[in-house]
């Protein structure tokens, strides 16, 4: 008779971490305590984004480990590489498999320690070319250099090296599936996990609950608010957004667009440029940058509709959050946001970088209408049948279990 499976205790590992905000934080919160609550133990390794954190304390019930170098250098980041090592070697006696939630740097000291303790790990891609290293070009532009190119192309080669070995990797969308396959990851190794929203706080809310949340949240009742929630990056499309929305306030006098996010730590941080383009442009009164917040889905359920004109997405979990509030959508349907909605279905679909398709999409909403209630209507019902914390918690737990197991 075989023995029984150990106790799942898992160490999560990402860049960052709650307080700050974005999809990967959220999903790596939503993650670590709902395994915990699920009766798994968790700790989660992450970096000291700020040294005004503290270095440890708990967050859901979860203990969280900041390491450093501490500030806000993106090259910072890379230190990662040692002090997460020194922090998984000291909690290896809580943990028996590991979680690396964005491995583009994580993944080197999670798959060292994987290889020299048995401990299996399990990887994660939070964004598109983590493995192809594409994801650094932005970065190393600054320094003339390319993924692709001597001598970053042997570098990338050496840590995929590395990291192929790993348990398990989980795609959250096709395009992330492709790029794994690309890499060389055997098929059996790659599970089909999706990001996931918790569809009992994101909800759709009653008019008056609306206009209440308004007040509450200083934002004018007799607007027509579009909201879009995520970080301030301009691969997410925004100076498009913004010349777009010059051409919709034209149109509708009433309409306010909120930017709920920061720019935050990112390379593509573009939330200085943005607020230069609302003032050069006169657009004070119809752009308001709430920054970053703690309670997201209250700005969704104030809002009238969302619009997420991404020029590049691994998953959209912003999407998925506004779907589960009930919101009418115009989003870009580009990279894994195709694995999430179904144009003409629950949202509205259109081209990246297309400031006119993207102006007349939403003032088509604001002009409201039977079918962009039932696209409100589809997208509710498509976030709880397929994106749920439950679900996507759950097929976490067998698959990190399976490995503790194996």
């Amino acid at each position: 008779m075989s023995a029984p499976a150990a106790p799942l205790a898992v160490c999560l590992l990402t860049e960052t971490f709650h307080p700050v905000t974005g999809g990967g934080e959220t999903q790596a919160r939503a993650l670590a305590e709902g395994l915990r609550a699920a009766g798994a133990t968790v700790n989660l390794v992450t970096r000291r984004s700020d040294a005004a954190l503290a270095a440890s304390e708990l967050v859901g019930g979860v203990p969280v480990h900041r390491v450093g170098p501490a500030g806000g250098s993106h090259l910072r980041k890379w230190g990662l590489v040692f002090t997460a090592l020194v922090a998984l070697i000291r909690l290896r006696r809580q943990y028996n498999v590991m979680l690396v939630c964005g491995y583009r740097v994580l993944g080197i000291p999670a798959m060292l320690v994987s290889l020299f303790s048995g401990k299996p790990c399990v990887l994660k891609a939070d964004s598109q070319g983590e493995l192809s290293g594409r994801f650094f070009d932005a970065g190393l532009a600054r320094f003339g250099l390319r993924h692709d190119r001597f001598p970053m192309r042997m570098l990338v080669w050496l840590r995929n090296r590395l990291l192929r070995r790993a348990a398990r990797f989980v795609a959250i969308s096709a395009v992330i599936e492709q790029e794994c396959l690309a890499g060389g990851i055997p098929a059996d190794r790659i599970v089909r996990i999706p990001n996931s929203v918790d569809v009992d706080r994101f909800h759709p809310v009653a008019e008056d609950a609306r206009l209440s949340l308004r007040e509450s949240l200083g934002l004018p009742k007799e607007k027509r608010i579009a909201v879009f929630t995520g970080r301030l990056v301009s691969m997410k499309g925004l100076p498009s957004l913004l010349r777009a929305w010059r051409q919709v306030v034209s149109r509708h006098p009433e309409a306010l667009l909120v930017l709920v996010g920061s720019g935050g730590l990112d390379m593509h941080n573009c939330e200085a440029e943005l607020k230069s383009f609302v003032a050069a442009h006169g657009l004070g009164n119809a752009v308001h940058f709430a920054g970053a917040v703690g309670n997201v889905h209250a700005w969704l359920q104030a809002a009238d509709l969302f619009v997420f004109p991404s020029e590049r997405e691994a998953f959209g979990i912003s999407i998925i959050e506004a779907m589960a509030c009930g919101l009418p959508i115009v989003t870009t349907t580009v990279d894994g946001i195709r694995d999430v909605v179904r144009p003409g279905i629950d949202v509205l679909g259109v081209a990246p970088k297309d400031d006119e398709a993207l102006a007349a999409a939403v003032c088509r909403v604001l002009e409201g209408g039977a079918e962009i209630h039932a696209l409100a209507g589809a997208a509710r019902q498509r976030a709880v049948e397929a994106f749920s914390s439950d679900r996507v918690v759950e097929a976490y737990r067998v698959l990190l279990a399976g490995q503790v197991r194996s």
